[in-house]
């Protein structure tokens, strides 16, 4: 019989109703002719309140115990969607992450998928069961504790059940109803999209977009697993949603396919590096070592260059995530109290947002930069920092413009147009 993986988030299975909602939605897979893996979150809300009473008991708390209260939330929805399931005459099981089993690293907290055997499960499907439904977020370490793998771990468990159990398709169900070419927030104009490329995917997951989380795209696309992002709260179909799937599947790829942004960026500049073999390593590897995440960077002249010190020191400009400022200003100047780097100042600005253009056709088609930055430039937006990949281009520009570019862009690419 073929095999279906169905993921439902929080908001999807946030109270009784919803999750009734939610079972209606596994019965027209089955009545279709598909055993049923479904993948089930927390009940929206619940995560945060567990965390919040691991961290009101204990300000140090050891992460074992810490993954044994936070991985309660999956267990209850995944016993809960059984019992509806039961309840409308369908075989349904519940399955914790130790029974299946769920084999992961021993990293609590921030656990990674070893293996997921699949005989218990399938199994169960010989003896008639139709649904088993799996508690996301969640497996057991080599010493058989209870491991969680980090928010968004539910979507890679989903992916990770279609992968070893060479389901026909994942469907992801959320609170939108597929993915845009932007946040329809920012953008009237945003248009859902039929289908994007895993690479696309990937790249706007990491840029900012929420719609998936980054590390079940990179499962996807590893294990070539198609992928669909579809609507909870909506009636569906095999049209609905956006599916994630290879290129070759796209019949004619857009230069540009989608619009990311992220608001919670900081630039920081060390100004009057020394400008040697080596520094740049100097830098980063401190910063590695502090757990910053770092983005973009840009090596620039100094102006003392040519005042002080010709040819002797550069400046060194890269972005991080907000919350890791402080992480970083203390490795750097760490790492200058014991000699291994030397600058003057470093400057910091929090007020920036990164926005990028994603797309395949970006490839084979020149030109895009220069239209990424004419449109900027007609709206009198500056540009601070440029990266780019082989299907993206990323700007870090003041926060305060953020919604103005990403309009602008959009509008620029006539992303609105099928």
């Amino acid at each position: 019989m073929p095999l279906l993986v169905m993921k439902f988030g929080g908001t999807s299975v946030a109270d009784l109703d919803r999750i009734a909602n939610a079972a209606k939605k596994v019965q027209r897979e089955v009545e279709r002719g598909y055993d049923v893996i479904v993948i089930v979150s927390a009940m929206a809300g619940r995560t945060n309140e567990l965390v919040g009473w691991v961290e009101g008991t204990s300000r140090l708390y050891d992460a074992r115990e810490y993954d044994a209260v936070v991985a309660s939330g999956e267990n209850v929805t995944a016993g809960l969607m059984a019992l509806r399931l039961q309840e409308m005459g369908i075989p349904a099981r519940s399955w914790q992450g130790w029974q299946v089993p769920i084999n992961t690293t021993d990293q609590h907290g921030s656990a990674r998928f070893v293996s997921i055997p699949r005989h218990n499960i399938d199994q169960k499907f010989a003896e008639g069961m139709r649904v088993a439904v799996v508690a996301g977020f969640q497996g057991i370490a080599p010493d058989g504790r209870i491991t969680t793998l980090g928010r968004g771990g539910s979507d890679t468990t989903a992916v990770a059940f279609a992968a070893a159990f060479g389901a026909e398709r994942c469907d992801t169900y959320t609170d939108v109803d597929g993915v845009y070419t932007t946040d329809p927030r920012i953008s009237a104009k945003a248009r859902k999209l039929d289908r994007i490329a895993f690479e696309e995917m990937l790249e706007l997951a990491s840029l900012g977009a929420k719609v998936l989380q980054t590390r079940s795209v990179e499962l996807a696309m590893r294990f070539k697993v198609p992928l669909r992002v579809l609507s909870s709260f909506d009636e569906t179909d095999e049209t609905s949603g956006t599916l994630v799937c290879d290129e070759d599947q796209i019949m004619e790829a857009k230069v540009v396919t989608g619009i990311a942004y992220s608001r919670d960026e900081a630039k920081i500049t060390l100004i009057t590096v020394e400008d040697r073999p080596g520094i740049s390593a100097a830098i980063f590897e401190p910063l590695a070592a502090a757990g910053v995440n770092v983005d973009m960077i840009v090596q620039n002249i100094s102006e003392k260059n040519y005042e002080d010190h010709p040819g002797a020191v550069t400046d060194m400009t890269f972005s991080v995530p907000v919350a890791q400022v402080e992480h970083a200003r203390r490795a750097m100047e760490a790492a200058r109290a014991e000699g291994k780097i030397a600058y003057d100042e470093l400057s910091v600005d929090t007020e920036v947002a990164k926005v990028s253009v994603v797309g395949i056709g970006m490839r084979s088609h020149a030109g895009v930069a220069a239209r990424m930055f004419r449109a900027l430039a007609d709206e009198n937006i500056n540009i601070k920092v440029i990266s780019t990949s082989e299907i993206k281009i990323s700007v870090l520009i003041d926060r305060k413009y953020m919604e103005l570019a990403v309009q602008a862009l959009h509008d620029a690419f006539e992303l609105e147009k099928a």
